[in-house]
């Protein structure tokens, strides 16, 4: 019998996640403007960034092992509920008072809070949400949401920043993750979770399920390798988004309008990788090989990205599109396969400490050598470094990495007790 992905639980969560990415999109681009319309300074912009990071070093293992403790769907909804109430309440305030930096600095640090909280629960509960079997195609469709928003929405953004103002596009914000929440309090879940009759949870018991988690990771070599090379990966990719922006914007023959065609170039890729990984999928044991395959390649295109001419730059991103598309949904499916459910939100809480402290340094790391290295090269020895990286933590692992990737497709075994929501 052939099983179907789009069953209720899933097509509520990707119609909310759809949602939730559509206002979003366009909130954060009006909010990058009006930072900088304000302040006129980029320094300004780029401090807002970094408020916004630091709620993924501290939230996740703060709140983690309390997430495994509680029932994810709960959580889900309130974030959502209350990331629209303080988008359409900050959209209020501008439409009577003026702009403040500083307060907006403390709302960024709020909001960042909240989305770390909410990213725990939906990356905790996601796996529950794809029927069994449909795993690879459950994460391509959740990988595209929001390459296909923001093609959408990234125009209609810069519409409504002239037409309404951000203030009334935060309102409107607030009201899609308000009707996100909605939708997703119509999923029907049973979910396992840790939970002890009278005593829920205590910084003894915080402690202890900090150690269980650091225990399993250190027990699945495969599993640390994966995640520290996606650190690295995304992390030069993080540093040299502003390197590739001061190439258009200096290098002659360029332009910022030609650097724009980029996001189409990568969108239409990952349209056909995510078309051929929704109807072919690849068998366990050719996982590692192809995984590993796509990163050398991946690497390989952002080291000559810049040297070669624009048309065949826009080749090289529709094809790290198509292949990125892929190598993700094989990684979440074989990663998020591979953590016990009960352990879900504390090992990615893991990773996603170790993604953020990337970003920040590596960031900081090549801005530097942009002020005085020519462009071009930056973005070589940055996919030459991640390359490097890719062969000393995945291929060297190799053994330990292949067992997460190449593992069949099994439900697990239920260690702990379920609780219906």
């Amino acid at each position: 019998m052939k099983k179907n992905l789009w069953s209720r639980n899933f097509t509520l969560l990707i119609s909310a996640t759809i949602l939730g990415a559509a206002g979003g999109i366009a909130g954060n681009f009006a909010l990058s403007f009006l930072v900088f319309d304000e302040t006129g300074s980029t320094l300004a912009a780029a401090l807002v960034i970094a408020t916004q990071m630091l709620p993924n070093f501290f939230i996740p293992l703060l709140l983690s092992p309390l997430m495994d403790r509680l029932p994810r769907k709960p959580v889900l909804v309130a974030g959502d509920a209350a990331n629209g109430v303080l988008y359409a309440l900050a959209g209020v305030y501008l439409l009577n008072f003026k702009f403040t930096y500083i307060g907006f600095l403390f709302y960024s640090l709020l909001i960042s809070c909240l989305s770390a909280f909410d990213s725990l629960a939906f990356t905790a509960i996601f796996p529950k949400m794809i029927p069994e079997g449909c795993e690879e195609k459950g994460y391509t469709i959740s990988g595209m949401v929001y390459p296909v928003m923001k093609l959408v929405m990234m125009p209609a953004a810069a519409w409504l920043f002239g037409a309404i103002g951000v203030a009334w596009i935060l309102i409107i914000q607030g009201a899609c993750s308000v009707a996100a929440a909605l939708i997703e309090n119509n999923i029907r879940v049973t979910e396992q979770v840790n939970r002890e009759p009278k005593k829920l949870f205590s910084f003894r018991q915080w402690a202890e399920d900090i150690k269980e988690a650091v225990a399993f990771l250190c027990g699945h070599k495969g599993l640390w390798s994966i995640f520290a090379y996606m650190a690295v990966t995304n992390g030069v990719a993080t540093g040299y988004a502003p390197i590739m922006i001061a190439f258009f914007r200096t290098a002659p023959g360029f332009s910022v309008a030609m650097y724009s065609f980029f996001s189409i170039a990568e969108f239409a890729g990952r349209s056909l990788g995510g078309l051929f990984h929704y109807n072919v999928s690849i068998p366990p044991k050719r996982r590692f090989s192809m995984a590993f395959l796509v990163y050398q390649i991946y690497e390989l295109m952002d080291m000559i990205l810049l040297w070669i001419p624009y048309p065949f730059m826009l080749a090289n991103r529709a094809v790290c599109g198509s292949l990125g598309i892929n190598s993700a949904s094989m990684r979440e499916h074989a990663v998020q396969g591979t953590i016990p459910e009960n352990m879900r939100a504390r090992i990615n809480a893991f990773n996603s400490m170790t993604m953020s402290a990337a970003y920040i340094l590596l960031s900081l790391a090549v801005g530097y050598l942009g002020e005085f290295l020519d462009y071009r090269v930056c973005v070589t020895l940055c996919g030459a470094f991640a390359a490097i990286a890719c062969w000393l933590l995945i291929w060297r692992n190799r053994r330990d990495v292949m067992k997460v990737y190449n593992r069949e497709d099994k439900p697990q075994p239920e260690t702990l007790r379920a609780a219906e929501d």
